[in-house]
């Protein structure tokens, strides 16, 4: 269902030719949508800035490092997986090169 809704909003959006601010607490969902983000980095409530938008690519890789998380492509169904911290050859590598996200085309 929310690959459904997705393709509906990106439709809407493409096709009208719109630009929208969409606030996605699914990462997949919000990956998918999005052609640029926003970051907002700080103490939450507290001490917080915006980001200026940034590239897919550049913001999520910014976001994932403030949570040293890193996620990989699935090879059998190319949906983003979560690396187990330290456990994966992946996670390992994309800490050293500092690539905690990486986008396919």
């Amino acid at each position: 269902m929310r690959i459904a809704a997705s393709k509906v909003i990106k439709r809407f959006i493409l096709d009208g030719k719109k630009t929208a601010f969409v606030a996605e607490h699914d990462f997949v969902m919000a990956t998918y949508l999005a052609d640029r983000v926003i970051v907002y980095e700080g103490k939450p409530s507290i001490d917080c800035v915006a980001n200026s938008p940034q590239s897919l690519s550049t913001g999520m890789n910014l976001f994932l490092s403030h949570l040293d998380v890193t996620f990989r492509r699935d090879p059998a169904n190319f949906w983003h997986r979560i690396n187990k911290q330290e456990s994966t050859e992946e996670d390992r590598e994309q800490n050293l090169d500092g690539s905690y996200y990486y986008l396919d085309d």
